[in-house]
Protein backbone atom coordinates (compact mmCIF):
# COMPACT_ATOMS: atom_id res chain seq x y z
CA UNK A 1 0.00 0.00 0.00
CA UNK A 2 1.36 3.79 -0.77
CA UNK A 3 0.76 6.16 1.98
CA UNK A 4 -0.05 9.46 1.34
CA UNK A 5 -1.80 12.90 2.45
CA UNK A 6 -3.97 14.25 0.81
CA UNK A 7 -7.03 16.57 0.16
CA UNK A 8 -10.45 14.88 0.24
CA UNK A 9 -14.18 15.12 -0.49
CA UNK A 10 -16.55 12.69 0.91
CA UNK A 11 -18.95 11.54 -1.50
CA UNK A 12 -21.05 9.05 0.97
CA UNK A 13 -20.75 6.38 3.26
CA UNK A 14 -22.64 3.19 3.69
CA UNK A 15 -23.15 0.34 6.23
CA UNK A 16 -20.77 -2.44 6.00
CA UNK A 17 -21.58 -5.74 8.93
CA UNK A 18 -22.87 -4.52 12.21
CA UNK A 19 -20.76 -1.58 12.83
CA UNK A 20 -18.00 -0.75 9.69
CA UNK A 21 -18.50 1.47 7.33
CA UNK A 22 -17.25 2.34 3.56
CA UNK A 23 -16.58 5.25 2.88
CA UNK A 24 -16.26 6.79 -0.62
CA UNK A 25 -13.91 9.63 -0.76
CA UNK A 26 -12.89 11.80 -3.79
CA UNK A 27 -9.42 12.42 -2.83
CA UNK A 28 -7.22 15.27 -4.80
CA UNK A 29 -4.07 12.87 -5.23
CA UNK A 30 -5.52 9.20 -5.93
CA UNK A 31 -8.98 9.72 -7.42
CA UNK A 32 -12.20 8.38 -5.80
CA UNK A 33 -11.85 5.42 -3.64
CA UNK A 34 -13.22 3.22 -1.44
CA UNK A 35 -12.66 3.38 2.10
CA UNK A 36 -12.91 0.74 4.96
CA UNK A 37 -13.47 2.23 8.37
CA UNK A 38 -13.87 -0.38 11.28
CA UNK A 39 -16.15 0.42 14.38
CA UNK A 40 -17.45 3.68 12.47
CA UNK A 41 -19.09 5.23 15.70
CA UNK A 42 -16.81 4.99 17.93
CA UNK A 43 -13.76 5.48 15.43
CA UNK A 44 -11.53 8.87 16.07
CA UNK A 45 -12.55 9.27 12.44
CA UNK A 46 -16.30 9.60 12.92
CA UNK A 47 -16.42 13.42 11.77
CA UNK A 48 -14.18 12.99 8.86
CA UNK A 49 -16.42 10.15 7.24
CA UNK A 50 -19.64 12.22 7.09
CA UNK A 51 -21.07 12.83 3.46
CA UNK A 52 -19.79 16.51 2.51
CA UNK A 53 -17.03 16.68 4.58
CA UNK A 54 -13.56 17.91 3.14
CA UNK A 55 -10.56 17.30 5.17
CA UNK A 56 -7.05 16.72 4.79
CA UNK A 57 -6.87 13.02 4.72
CA UNK A 58 -3.58 10.70 5.40
CA UNK A 59 -4.15 7.38 3.97
CA UNK A 60 -3.35 3.89 2.53
CA UNK A 61 -4.36 3.45 -0.75
CA UNK A 62 -4.55 -0.10 -2.20
CA UNK A 63 -4.89 -0.77 -5.55
CA UNK A 64 -6.37 -3.55 -5.25
CA UNK A 65 -8.86 -3.43 -3.05
CA UNK A 66 -10.26 -1.01 -0.46
CA UNK A 67 -7.97 1.28 1.46
CA UNK A 68 -7.67 2.52 4.62
CA UNK A 69 -7.74 6.15 6.89
CA UNK A 70 -4.83 6.95 8.97
CA UNK A 71 -5.53 10.35 10.27
CA UNK A 72 -6.97 13.39 9.34
CA UNK A 73 -6.95 17.03 10.39
CA UNK A 74 -8.71 20.64 9.31
CA UNK A 75 -12.11 19.52 8.56
CA UNK A 76 -14.40 21.75 6.56
CA UNK A 77 -18.23 20.46 7.62
CA UNK A 78 -19.81 22.76 5.12
CA UNK A 79 -21.98 23.96 7.90
CA UNK A 80 -24.33 26.11 5.57
CA UNK A 81 -25.14 23.32 3.51
CA UNK A 82 -25.65 20.44 5.74
CA UNK A 83 -27.79 23.00 7.88
CA UNK A 84 -30.28 23.43 4.96
CA UNK A 85 -32.31 20.94 2.86
CA UNK A 86 -32.75 22.73 -0.01
CA UNK A 87 -28.85 23.28 -0.58
CA UNK A 88 -27.95 20.22 0.77
CA UNK A 89 -30.28 18.34 -1.62
CA UNK A 90 -28.73 20.20 -5.03
CA UNK A 91 -25.03 19.66 -3.19
CA UNK A 92 -25.70 16.59 -3.19
CA UNK A 93 -27.06 15.86 -6.63
CA UNK A 94 -23.83 17.29 -8.18
CA UNK A 95 -21.50 15.14 -5.98
CA UNK A 96 -24.07 12.31 -7.41
CA UNK A 97 -23.14 13.92 -10.90
CA UNK A 98 -19.19 13.16 -10.46
CA UNK A 99 -19.41 10.40 -9.20
CA UNK A 100 -21.47 8.99 -12.20
CA UNK A 101 -18.71 10.72 -14.31
CA UNK A 102 -15.72 10.03 -12.96
CA UNK A 103 -14.18 6.60 -12.62
CA UNK A 104 -12.07 5.47 -10.01
CA UNK A 105 -8.68 5.69 -8.75
CA UNK A 106 -8.78 8.60 -12.02
CA UNK A 107 -6.78 11.20 -11.12
CA UNK A 108 -8.29 14.50 -11.59
CA UNK A 109 -7.60 17.75 -9.77
CA UNK A 110 -9.46 19.53 -12.13
CA UNK A 111 -12.63 18.19 -11.61
CA UNK A 112 -11.54 17.97 -7.55
CA UNK A 113 -10.84 22.19 -7.82
CA UNK A 114 -14.14 22.21 -9.34
CA UNK A 115 -16.43 20.30 -6.98
CA UNK A 116 -14.87 22.18 -3.73
CA UNK A 117 -15.00 25.93 -5.28
CA UNK A 118 -18.95 25.02 -6.28
CA UNK A 119 -19.38 23.83 -2.52
CA UNK A 120 -17.75 26.81 -1.09
CA UNK A 121 -20.28 29.52 -3.11
CA UNK A 122 -23.01 27.39 -1.66
CA UNK A 123 -21.84 27.28 1.44
CA UNK A 124 -21.03 31.11 0.91
CA UNK A 125 -24.78 32.16 0.43
CA UNK A 126 -24.78 32.40 -3.66
CA UNK A 127 -27.49 31.08 -5.57
CA UNK A 128 -27.47 26.91 -4.95
CA UNK A 129 -30.28 26.48 -7.98
CA UNK A 130 -28.13 28.52 -10.34
CA UNK A 131 -24.75 26.71 -9.40
CA UNK A 132 -26.07 23.97 -10.08
CA UNK A 133 -26.80 25.16 -13.78
CA UNK A 134 -23.77 26.25 -14.15
CA UNK A 135 -22.06 22.97 -12.84
CA UNK A 136 -24.49 21.00 -15.20
CA UNK A 137 -23.78 22.55 -18.11
CA UNK A 138 -19.69 22.65 -17.95
CA UNK A 139 -20.05 19.45 -16.72
CA UNK A 140 -21.31 17.72 -19.82
CA UNK A 141 -18.10 17.83 -21.35
CA UNK A 142 -17.47 14.69 -18.82
CA UNK A 143 -20.19 12.70 -20.65
CA UNK A 144 -18.69 13.14 -23.74
CA UNK A 145 -21.38 16.27 -24.57
CA UNK A 146 -20.11 19.30 -26.22
CA UNK A 147 -23.05 21.78 -26.87
CA UNK A 148 -22.74 24.75 -28.89
CA UNK A 149 -25.16 27.63 -27.43
CA UNK A 150 -22.89 30.92 -28.35
CA UNK A 151 -23.48 31.13 -32.54
CA UNK A 152 -26.05 29.76 -35.25
CA UNK A 153 -25.02 26.13 -36.28
CA UNK A 154 -25.52 27.60 -39.70
CA UNK A 155 -24.20 30.97 -40.56
CA UNK A 156 -22.28 31.37 -37.32
CA UNK A 157 -23.53 34.72 -35.94
CA UNK A 158 -23.93 35.80 -32.86
CA UNK A 159 -25.80 37.65 -30.49
CA UNK A 160 -29.02 36.73 -31.74
CA UNK A 161 -32.41 35.58 -30.44
CA UNK A 162 -31.32 31.76 -30.78
CA UNK A 163 -33.57 28.71 -30.24
CA UNK A 164 -31.91 25.38 -29.25
CA UNK A 165 -32.17 22.25 -31.98
CA UNK A 166 -31.61 19.21 -31.05
CA UNK A 167 -30.57 17.76 -34.45
CA UNK A 168 -28.08 20.14 -35.17
CA UNK A 169 -27.02 20.22 -30.85
CA UNK A 170 -26.49 24.12 -31.04
CA UNK A 171 -28.60 26.75 -31.30
CA UNK A 172 -30.44 28.59 -34.72
CA UNK A 173 -31.03 32.01 -35.63
CA UNK A 174 -34.57 33.50 -36.73
CA UNK A 175 -33.47 33.03 -40.14
CA UNK A 176 -32.46 29.23 -39.78
CA UNK A 177 -35.22 28.76 -37.60
CA UNK A 178 -36.79 26.37 -40.62
CA UNK A 179 -34.14 24.31 -40.57
CA UNK A 180 -35.63 22.06 -37.85
CA UNK A 181 -39.22 22.24 -37.56
CA UNK A 182 -38.99 20.57 -34.22
CA UNK A 183 -36.82 22.95 -32.77
CA UNK A 184 -37.07 23.28 -28.93
CA UNK A 185 -38.92 27.14 -29.13
CA UNK A 186 -37.34 28.34 -25.74
CA UNK A 187 -37.47 31.28 -24.32
CA UNK A 188 -34.10 33.24 -26.08
CA UNK A 189 -33.16 34.07 -22.60
CA UNK A 190 -32.33 30.74 -21.72
CA UNK A 191 -29.52 30.27 -24.62
CA UNK A 192 -28.58 33.08 -23.97
CA UNK A 193 -27.96 32.73 -20.65
CA UNK A 194 -26.58 28.83 -20.79
CA UNK A 195 -24.04 30.40 -23.04
CA UNK A 196 -23.22 32.53 -20.45
CA UNK A 197 -22.74 29.68 -17.81
CA UNK A 198 -20.41 27.57 -20.22
CA UNK A 199 -18.12 30.19 -19.98
CA UNK A 200 -17.84 31.56 -16.83
CA UNK A 201 -15.17 31.07 -14.40
CA UNK A 202 -16.18 30.70 -11.08
CA UNK A 203 -13.51 32.25 -9.48
CA UNK A 204 -14.82 35.05 -11.05
CA UNK A 205 -18.24 34.78 -9.68
CA UNK A 206 -19.14 37.24 -6.67
CA UNK A 207 -22.88 37.83 -7.26
CA UNK A 208 -25.91 35.75 -9.02
CA UNK A 209 -29.30 37.19 -9.76
CA UNK A 210 -31.64 35.43 -11.90
CA UNK A 211 -35.35 35.73 -11.43
CA UNK A 212 -37.87 32.33 -10.41
CA UNK A 213 -39.40 32.14 -13.92
CA UNK A 214 -36.32 31.92 -15.64
CA UNK A 215 -35.06 29.38 -13.52
CA UNK A 216 -37.65 27.72 -13.78
CA UNK A 217 -36.94 27.46 -17.67
CA UNK A 218 -33.66 26.79 -17.25
CA UNK A 219 -34.17 23.87 -14.74
CA UNK A 220 -36.61 22.75 -17.56
CA UNK A 221 -34.65 22.61 -20.49
CA UNK A 222 -31.43 21.34 -18.78
CA UNK A 223 -33.30 17.98 -17.89
CA UNK A 224 -34.15 18.10 -21.40
CA UNK A 225 -30.70 18.19 -22.35
CA UNK A 226 -29.94 15.57 -19.65
CA UNK A 227 -32.12 13.39 -20.81
CA UNK A 228 -31.33 13.47 -24.16
CA UNK A 229 -27.55 13.42 -24.34
CA UNK A 230 -26.64 11.83 -21.10
CA UNK A 231 -29.82 9.53 -19.78
CA UNK A 232 -28.52 8.97 -16.15
CA UNK A 233 -31.45 9.16 -13.42
CA UNK A 234 -30.20 9.74 -9.69
CA UNK A 235 -31.85 9.36 -6.98
CA UNK A 236 -30.42 12.31 -5.65
CA UNK A 237 -32.18 14.47 -9.05
CA UNK A 238 -35.49 12.87 -8.09
CA UNK A 239 -35.76 14.10 -4.73
CA UNK A 240 -34.88 17.72 -6.47
CA UNK A 241 -37.96 17.16 -8.32
CA UNK A 242 -40.13 15.89 -5.89
CA UNK A 243 -38.21 19.20 -3.39
CA UNK A 244 -39.67 21.52 -5.58
CA UNK A 245 -43.25 20.40 -5.43
CA UNK A 246 -43.36 19.86 -1.58
CA UNK A 247 -40.55 21.79 -0.01
CA UNK A 248 -41.95 25.01 -0.42
CA UNK A 249 -43.55 24.54 3.06
CA UNK A 250 -40.62 24.45 4.63
CA UNK A 251 -39.03 27.80 3.32
CA UNK A 252 -39.31 30.75 5.76
CA UNK A 253 -41.86 33.50 4.65
CA UNK A 254 -40.20 36.48 2.70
Amino acid sequence: MERIETRGLVLYNRNFREDDKLVKIFTEKAGKRMFFVKHASKSKLAASIQPLTYADFIVKINDDGLSYIEDFHQVQPFKAINGDIFKLSYATYILALADAALQDKVYDPALFAFLVKTLDLMESGLDYEVLTNIFEIQFLGRFGVSLNFHECAFCHRVGLPFDYSYKYSGVLCPQHYQEDERRAYLDPNVPYLLDQFQAISFDDLETISIKPEMKRKLRLFIDQVYEEYVGIHLKSKKFIDDLSSWGQIMKPEE
